[in-house]
């Protein structure tokens, strides 16, 4: 095992091509997976956002990549996993399944898992599902799925977001149906233009959340892929809703926890992560000054750092035991 060096600089560039690498876990799916790091090193499990955002190289920039072995993956219908942007065969057990089967497909005991938003949310269900193989848990912007949490995304950008928001959410009352149902169906069969007015929204709303500085809107086909597995999720209360997902985190396992969240994060405000701490014994909470939901801000970022420095000395792996 890789001893621990020095955390590495927020501001450095990304991190090298990863090995990649295709898993298929049926119902027509397969998985694009990608590692980082050494081979032979403490192992971590990265999982992405969204539901729906795909892996980015910029959620490894964290990590000192000589004394770990990262593994990201494209969750199902996200990033270049196929099919793009697909709901069928996609709920959470799917992918507590998909994690699974990663595991065994890479001969792995126990890992560290990493998330953020959403990410947080699945590290969670999979530390409860498979409590064992946790060595350790840091979370960032954590997200708990709650119905009152989705709806009140949604009813902020009809306040504050742009007309169309208004609109939507008339047609939805109008079906009797939450907004995000409405933009869910809008989006599975709605034709071209209606589907880019609300992909268009949907980015801009959150980008406005993160105080992102202004970017080149991406694709809208990226966009469509990825907003259609949110949405889909969404609707169903990312189907953590039977027992709640925040009435489970006492059952968790009793391993490092790590929670980092933003003092600004506007996405998943901070009141979720002081839930959590209280009811995961032995966790920690840092509030992260300055930062929002955004994990490449400079303090957002050194706090990761130093959160996989500790989990790196206190977690126990397989070879340690």
């Amino acid at each position: 095992m890789s001893t621990v060096t020095a955390a590495p600089d927020p501001s450095a560039p990304l991190a090298a091509a990863p090995r990649r690498w295709r898993l298929p876990v049926g119902d027509g799916h397969e998985l694009q997976v990608y590692e980082w790091g050494e081979p032979t090193a403490r192992p971590a499990l990265v999982l992405h956002g969204g539901p729906g955002s795909g892996c980015s190289p910029t959620l490894v920039r964290a990590f000192d990549l000589r004394a770990w072995r990262v593994i990201g993956v494209d969750q199902r219908g996200a990033g270049l996993s196929s099919p793009a942007g697909a709901t069928a065969h996609n709920t959470t057990a799917h992918l507590l399944a998909d994690l699974r089967a990663l595991r065994r497909a890479l001969g792995i005991a126990r890992w560290v898992v990493v998330g953020g938003s959403w990410g947080a949310t699945l590290a969670l269900a999979h530390a409860l599902d498979e409590p064992d193989a946790v060595a350790a848990l840091v979370l960032r912007g954590l997200f708990l799925a709650r119905r009152d949490d989705i709806d009140a995304f949604f009813a902020n950008a009809v306040r504050d977001g742009e007309p169309t928001w208004r609109r939507w959410q008339a047609a939805a009352d109008a079906a009797g149906v939450r907004l995000v149902e409405h933009l869910a169906a809008r989006l599975d069969h709605g034709d071209e233009a209606e589907q880019h007015s609300i992909v268009t929204a949907w980015w801009r709303w959150e980008q406005s959340l993160q105080g992102a500085a202004a970017v080149t809107l991406p694709a809208c086909e990226a966009l469509r892929q990825r907003y259609r597995v949110q949405a889909h999720y969404l609707r169903h209360d990312c189907w953590l809703a039977a027992p709640p997902l925040v009435e489970r985190l006492r059952d968790l396992p009793p391993v490092p926890t790590h929670l980092l969240h933003g003092a600004r994060d506007r996405v998943c405000p901070p009141e979720g992560a002081r839930l959590a701490h209280g009811r995961i014994a032995g966790s920690s909470l840092e509030i992260v000054e300055g930062a929002g939901h955004d994990p490449t801000h400079p303090a957002m970022a050194a706090a990761m750092s130093a959160a996989l420095a500790s989990v790196a000395t206190t977690a126990r792996f397989e070879a340690e035991r």
